[in-house]
């Protein structure tokens, strides 16, 4: 995964809640083990509507996405995350997520900022009505926005948090750790041998 210290532009409105990720990659494209080749097909029955968000082209790459509650229900496919990150978003902001969703999510990569309703909802009229562009401090954990002095905050896990930064994974993070763990192996090991005897 790519480090991660700062995510910067404009804010893709999808109004709506409950989108599941049958919605966000449709089955009949899960045809590949494979990540790529996912976000062509990214919210394909929504996209059928020529007015859909997505369709407009200031939207293209935009790297942040603010929906409705219960983003990403559904079933467990890894694939909608796969899917949304090939768009170019590598932030969503709602008032919740889906578990398993989120699970996918932090294992990709991927963002997630819980916001109260009455924050999301004035968020989503000022990026319909303007061109929001937004700056998500991953360190400090703060949203400001283009328009306001005040900076949101957001809850993040030290463990995520520390593996956004370093462009981590979990593999890659127990990898870096690979001689800590083999230390106390090995003191677990003379432990043993040392109780045995």
């Amino acid at each position: 995964m790519n480090a991660i210290n700062k995510i910067q532009g404009i804010a893709i409105p999808m109004n709506m809640t409950d989108i599941d990720t049958d919605i966000i990659i449709p089955a009949q494209y899960l045809t590949s083990t494979s990540q790529r080749g996912y976000g062509e097909y990214a919210f394909a029955r929504l996209k059928a509507d020529p007015n859909f968000v997505l369709n407009q082209k200031k939207y293209h790459q935009a790297p942040v996405l603010i929906t409705g509650s219960n983003f990403g229900c559904g079933s467990s496919r890894e694939h909608a995350v796969w899917a949304i990150k090939e768009l170019g978003i590598q932030a969503i902001i709602a008032p919740s997520f889906a578990d398993i969703f989120t699970n996918n999510a932090k294992k990709n990569g991927l963002l997630l900022i819980e916001q109260s309703q009455s924050i999301v909802d004035n968020l989503l009229i000022d990026a319909e009505e303007n061109e929001l562009q937004l700056t998500i401090d991953i360190k400090a954990q703060t949203i400001n926005t283009d328009y306001l002095d005040l900076a949101l905050e957001f809850n993040l896990s030290s463990f995520f948090k520390h593996c956004l930064i370093n462009g981590l994974d979990e593999l890659d993070y127990l990898m870096s750790n690979i001689d800590s763990i083999k230390e106390f192996k090995n003191k677990q090991s003379n432990n043993t041998l040392f109780i045995n005897n």
